[in-house]
């Protein structure tokens, strides 16, 4: 769901170097199907208990669907089909299950699909009726369904903010949705770019420019990225919606709640206080 950028690697491997230059939509993709592949399980142990098994949470602020309502009302999810894109171990898909919804998980990461059965697996063995949600792996950028397959779609941080052209994504969301269809993402807010990514005091100084769109990568000895994310602007994100071919309805940024204490990677209840680290777009296809 949330990303991070302390990516884990092997002891033997020597650490990746930060630094922000241009990544194509290809070097985007094997980045981070490779960075999820490799460190699902650490994410997983790490955040698992915070994230739940069957719990909708949009961002590390803690923001639950069941109160949001971003998607609509609870009781009318009911029936509903729906896609969650950049799904991890499906968390969001399986509440959305629980309110009588079809959910369908899509991520590109093979091994966060695997902590999706896993959990699967162990509710079944407690209990549970053990169907599952169903699980798909594909990029964002060329989703593998009908025209009109789904009445909803939503990312909990997932794939926006990774890919070198999110519009791409946004169309193909609007072409998979019905009309009238709901599509609800989050994505890192893009004020946080100006600010060293630290949870303490150090993170509340401007430390570059909040218009430099030059992406942020972790790269090998070889000069390969293992992780890319892309910063967009508050405008670009809103004219990524528009031409995508939907309408903005809302835009949630979510304060941070007196009952969180954690921290995660540079989101804390320091910075919550004060500067946004979220930012929800809620949008709706004609």
């Amino acid at each position: 769901m949330v990303q991070e950028h302390e990516p884990s690697t092997p002891a033997e491997a020597a650490e990746p170097t930060a630094t922000r230059r241009i990544a194509d939509e290809a070097e985007s993709s094997r980045a981070s199907r490779g960075w999820w592949d490799r460190n699902a399980d650490e994410y997983q142990e790490e955040h698992g208990a915070f994230l739940g098994d069957d719990r909708f949470i949009w961002g590390p602020e803690g923001l639950d669907e069941a109160e949001a309502g971003l998607l609509g009302p609870v009781e009318a999810l009911k029936g509903r089909d729906v896609l969650e894109v950049g799904a991890g171990a499906a968390q969001c898909a399986r509440w959305l299950a629980a309110q009588g919804a079809r959910p369908v998980a899509l991520d590109l990461s093979h091994r966060q699909l695997r902590h999706a059965r896993r959990i699967d697996t162990e509710a079944a063995a407690g209990g549970g009726d053990g169907a599952g949600v169903a699980l798909v792996q594909a990029d964002a950028t060329a989703l593998p369904f009908r025209d009109g397959s789904f009445d909803l779609a939503c990312s909990a941080y997932g794939a926006v903010p990774f890919v070198a052209e999110p519009v791409r994504v946004m169309r193909e969301v609007r072409r998979v949705l019905r009309p009238g269809g709901r599509w609800v993402f989050s994505a890192t807010h893009p004020i946080r770019w100006a600010f060293p990514d630290e949870p303490g005091p150090e993170g509340l100084s401007v430390a570059g420019s909040y218009f430099d769109r030059t992406p942020y990568v972790e790269q090998d000895e070889s000069g390969r990225a293992v992780y890319v994310e892309h910063h967009r602007t508050l405008g670009d994100r809103v004219r990524d919606v528009v031409a995508g071919g939907f309408r903005l309805v809302d835009l949630i940024e979510p304060e941070w709640p007196a009952w969180n204490h954690q921290e995660w990677g540079g989101w804390s209840p320091l910075r919550g206080n004060l500067i946004p680290g979220t930012a929800i777009f809620v949008c709706e296809r004609d």
